[in-house]
């Protein structure tokens, strides 16, 4: 019988894929198959937790065979993130003109997201506060024990690492290995490696430059090729989105939520509050914040549901470059950047506001100099968080070690993790999208021509 009903999910998942390709056979815009993918996968996880329930067989070997699309076509996006930032990045370092600089385009970037890190921190720190929220008051069952005791051993491996330590992982000592994702900073180790390639073409351009153009050459046929399949990627992202979100409304315990409601509407308002930050930067630098937000928030509704920001790269740049005007070298080093330095939710809001729930367990005062060591040690401690689920653990480890404070109450909020890891996913990602726009106006590296441009889908860079 079981195995009849998992069968029947299957089918309706199958339909639902097809009736999504059947809306891009119409040509119906990029933008609304994405919304429909995930109206239709609300309504299907929410259907199949009622009739099944959260935890059970049926449900978790339904989701097994869902994840054959939704996980599927995130390990798509990650086969494609190195070999994408690497031509890219050498592709738009080589072909740097007159007064561009990446120096200036990389501290820009990076500025841009430990302000806007800082600003964030400072946002959980007020939004705990005026919730009232302390650890103490947080239940403690077996999972989140089992949880607490996992994260005291991962702080041994925290703790014997320095900031300057830290700091000396960035360097591609084996760029190959970097290749494969083996190391947390993986992602900024390809970055500075092939930051080094494009700055080798361009001296080799003064000294053999028929080497260079050679190269030069081979780059640009090795980034289009990237780029077509990047396009073939992107468009399954309706699929993607479809089943991902099926997958996280069908197994999220709501009882679990409700224990921790006040903890999740907390997370929310402050991640809603960043946001807005980030539209008032937006306006700051003369973009229209109404347009900004219809132009990426595909993007972000892939960032919500995926969870990864490294997952995310390849559109975040796609949505950068053909929907806001930015430059192909900023948006690069935004959107790889963003995936590990300065996330404004998970490195940001998340350990500010375990900080200031856990102090009172432990009789620390929560004074001026404590909150302006907290943002500045959230600030330091968001270099080198990893682009993926779990991103936010380790960036709270780092900070609540460096604090002096217990670490294995963080595992109290296992239950709700997932549902509070989407909306920060997406703020990370907006994150690193503001700060490629901000920097691409200093820099006036952007085409305001693009952005100004009425309805562009990016189905329209997608055709061929």
């Amino acid at each position: 019988m079981e195995t009849l009903q998992v069968i029947i999910n299957v089918a309706v998942m199958l339909v639902l894929v097809g009736i999504l390709y059947r809306m891009q056979k119409k040509h119906i815009s990029f933008t609304k198959r994405v919304f429909t993918g995930l109206g239709l996968g609300l309504v299907f996880g929410i259907l199949l937790q009622v009739i099944y329930g959260a935890t059970t067989g049926i449900v978790k070997t339904s989701v097994d065979w869902f994840n054959i699309i939704g996980s599927g076509y995130v390990g798509l996006l990650q086969m494609i993130v190195t070999p994408l930032i690497m031509v890219s990045i050498i592709s738009a370092i080589m072909n740097l003109k007159g007064n561009q600089n990446i120096g200036k385009m990389s501290g820009s970037i990076i500025g841009t997201l430990l302000i806007t890190t800082a600003i964030a921190a400072t946002i959980g720190i007020g939004v705990t506060q005026m919730f009232g929220l302390e650890a103490i008051n947080i239940e403690s069952g077996e999972a989140e024990q089992a949880r607490a005791d996992r994260l005291e051993q991962q702080l041994g491996d925290v703790q014997d690492l320095s900031i300057p330590q830290q700091v000396l992982e960035f360097i591609p000592t084996n760029p190959f290995a970097d290749m494969t994702g083996e190391r947390r900073t993986s992602t900024i180790a390809v970055v500075i490696f092939s930051a080094f390639v494009g700055a080798a073409v361009l001296g080799l351009d003064r000294k053999k430059p028929e080497q260079a153009d050679t190269f030069r050459k081979l780059v640009n046929s090795l980034y289009a090729v990237v780029m077509r399949i990047v396009t073939l990627v992107l468009r399954l992202t309706p699929y993607g989105i479809l089943a991902l979100i099926t997958k996280v409304t069908a197994t999220t315990d709501a009882q679990e939520i409700l224990k921790l409601g006040e903890f999740v509407i907390a997370s929310y308002v402050a991640l809603i509050l960043m946001f807005i930050v980030h539209l008032i930067l937006v306006t700051v630098f003369g973009f229209n914040p109404i347009a900004y937000t219809k132009k990426v928030i595909s993007t972000l509704v892939f960032a919500f549901t995926s969870r990864s920001s490294a997952a995310s790269i390849p559109l975040n740049i796609e949505t950068q470059t053909k929907k806001l005007g930015v430059s192909q070298g900023i948006a690069n080093l935004s959107a790889s950047f963003g995936a590990t330095i300065g996330q404004n939710g998970c490195a940001g809001i998340y350990p500010a506001m375990l900080a200031v729930m856990i102090a009172p367990t432990v009789g620390v005062t929560m004074d001026w100099q404590f909150y302006v060591t907290l943002v500045l040690v959230v600030m330091i401690s968001s270099f080198g968080v990893a682009g993926v689920g779990g991103g936010a653990t380790f960036a709270s480890l780092i900070v609540l070690s460096t604090m002096n404070l217990p670490v294995g109450l963080a595992g109290l909020l296992i239950s709700v993790e997932p549902l509070i890891d989407m909306g920060r996913t997406a703020l990370n990602v907006n994150g690193s999208m503001t700060a490629g726009l901000v920097s691409s106006k200093m820099l006036k590296e952007n085409d305001q021509e693009i952005f100004d441009k009425a309805n562009f889908d990016l189905d329209s860079a997608h055709e061929g």
